[in-house]
């Protein structure tokens, strides 16, 4: 039994993390209670402990506070949603235990484990029993107590799993919502899988494989040295089939020009992935089978020097960052304060963008529902921001806390609005007096917001028996105040329901904005019908290109 832990198995540790929670965050994304497609907890987890994984991939860490703080830092960084950060809090308090350790033993890495509860509980303002909070606490406590007789670092994290596992199933009781659906906490299930990935590297388990397809979608250049790297570009490719042809010929010809080949294929297009030094005559080859649609190459030797030199290495991935970082004069570090106050909203969809930068808002972080962004792209924007003071509107409840990690990250001074929809956020702005301090500022926002309801539009990402409504997989979804307002196979009949809504609350101003799955036509209608419905009201029907939501209106 593993008596301590060094640097390189604390690593070993995290890289068998990742890998289970990435080969089971469906089934926690499954969790979730509510059917709205969301930024899933078993996404969310898995993105964010990847990026430690790939911070760690570079390094032979000599001690475990080294292996710990180069985790803890990355996954501060990389967090996503509520349970990215939540996550990311408890890995930072263990990294803090750790810091000066060489080596960690039962006791230390109880301690440690402790230590991260303890974090985690103070960054959540009201932490409610029944989630992750609650799983990791009883689980370190125990971690604790079998610590003093076994100093085993394998047995305290094999009693602490077990110790979660009991308390997994109280969750469902302890919680009204997921008692109603239940099920459990996908944050505590979503730990403890992290937790069972750490100990399987203890007991000398090999490294889980994920999917081949996932493997070919992105090679893993930061376990690749040059010398190891037989053909340049990573190449990925789809393409639309034409005639029905079999591909045993494109097979044979990319086998002779490169290696890790892989081909699937369905009824109607195949997908390739191969390493050659010669891409373009691999999608000329292809092309005789059909229609090229999508083509990713990545130059592999380019990256790993990279990597070597501890640098982060580019993909097909940073294009949009890279066209604005060129469009922007390719700023080189913080923009340097040109006024004392800036504004960064978080929003999808180009119409909606458009009202906001039109309201003063000075950066956007693409993201939202489904595509939480993580703390340090939301860094990013900051630094970019030319101000003394950044006001960050995250205009959704999932990227809240995310947002407050930039808080200290930065010389610039962060004040995060506790905004958690879109129209919330363009009232916030709407209420914005420049003259006024920080402090001010933000509490003429917030209390700006409380006066605002939100209806969104939009469908059910999974079967749900949810509030005494039966909920199938496509159903039209109304939301109001983030709650299920009512469903339908109709979207019209959603759209009158919250239109009469919004005339029972005597509303002065809608606004509606429409989505990119929304036709101008689809959004006339809708406009006609609300002025039927509510004809004193002021309103505005505007295209809002967002995903996900068919409709996102705004009643005050």
């Amino acid at each position: 039994m593993k008596h301590a832990i060094d640097g390189i198995m604390f690593k070993q540790m995290v890289l068998h993390g990742a890998a289970a929670i990435a080969l089971q965050k469906q089934s926690i994304n499954d969790l979730n209670v509510f059917p709205v497609p969301d930024g899933d907890t078993g996404t969310n987890m898995s993105m964010t402990i990847n990026t430690a994984a790939q911070e760690l991939r570079k390094l032979s860490p000599e001690t475990v506070g080294q292996a710990a703080n180069v985790c803890a830092s990355a996954l501060l960084r990389g967090a996503r949603g509520n349970s990215g950060v939540i996550l990311s809090l408890l890995f930072r308090g263990i990294a803090k235990e750790l810091k000066h350790l060489e080596k960690a033993d039962g006791r230390a890495f109880a301690a440690a484990m402790q230590e991260g509860v303890a974090a985690a509980y103070s960054a959540v303002m009201k932490p409610a029993e029944g989630t992750v909070l609650t799983v990791s606490r009883l689980a370190s406590k125990r971690a604790v107590d079998v610590a003093r007789d076994n100093n085993d670092v394998e047995y305290v994290l094999e009693e602490a799993i077990k110790t979660g596992c009991e308390v997994l199933p109280q969750t469902t009781e302890m919680n009204p919502v997921l008692k109603k659906a239940n099920v459990v906490d996908a944050g505590a299930k979503g730990y403890l899988v992290i937790l069972e990935g750490m100990l399987a590297a203890l007991r000398g388990e090999p490294l889980p494989e994920i999917s081949e397809d996932a493997a070919a979608d992105k090679a893993d250049f930061a376990a690749l040295s040059a010398e190891e790297i037989t053909f340049t570009f990573d190449t990925v490719f789809i393409v639309r089939k034409t005639a029905n042809k079999p591909l045993e010929g494109l097979r044979a010809y990319l086998s002779s020009i490169g290696d890790s080949l892989v081909i699937g294929e369905d009824d109607e297009a195949f997908k390739v992935h191969v390493h050659t030094d010669i891409p373009g005559s691999a999608l000329n080859e292809a092309q005789k089978y059909g229609t090229l649609e999508l083509a990713k190459i990545e130059n592999m030797r380019t990256q790993a020097e990279d990597l070597a030199a501890g640098k982060k290495a580019q993909s097909t991935d940073d294009l949009e960052d890279v066209e604005r970082e060129l469009e922007s004069g390719a700023l080189s570090g913080p923009a340097a304060p040109e006024k004392r106050y800036g504004f960064l909203s978080v929003c999808a969809g180009e119409g909606i963008a458009a009202v906001f930068r039109d309201l003063g808002v000075d950066g956007i972080v693409s993201g939202g529902q489904t595509m939480n962004p993580s703390t340090e792209s939301i860094l990013k924007e900051i630094e970019r921001t030319p101000a003394e003071v950044v006001f960050v509107l995250p205009n959704n409840k999932n990227i809240i806390m995310a947002a407050q990690q930039c808080v200290g990250m930065t010389e610039k001074q962060v004040v995060v609005v506790p905004t958690t929809t879109i129209p919330q956020g363009i009232t916030a702005m709407m209420n914005v007096e420049l003259e006024a301090e920080p402090e001010e500022i933000l509490s003429a926002m917030t209390e700006a917001i409380e006066h605002v309801s939100t209806a969104q539009i939009t469908y059910a990402a999974r079967d749900s028996d949810f509030d005494g409504s039966v909920i199938h997989a496509g159903d039209y979804l109304a939301l109001l105040g983030g709650k299920l307002f009512g469903t339908d196979k109709d979207i019209a009949v959603l759209l009158r329901q919250l239109a009469q809504e919004a005339q029972n609350e005597n509303a002065e101003f809608i606004t509606v904005f429409y989505g990119e799955d929304v036709s101008a036509e689809e959004a006339a209608q809708a406009e006609a019908m609300f002025s039927e419905v509510c004809p004193e009201a002021e309103l505005s029907m505007l295209p809002g290109g967002q995903p996900v939501y068919y409709y996102i209106v705004s009643i005050e």
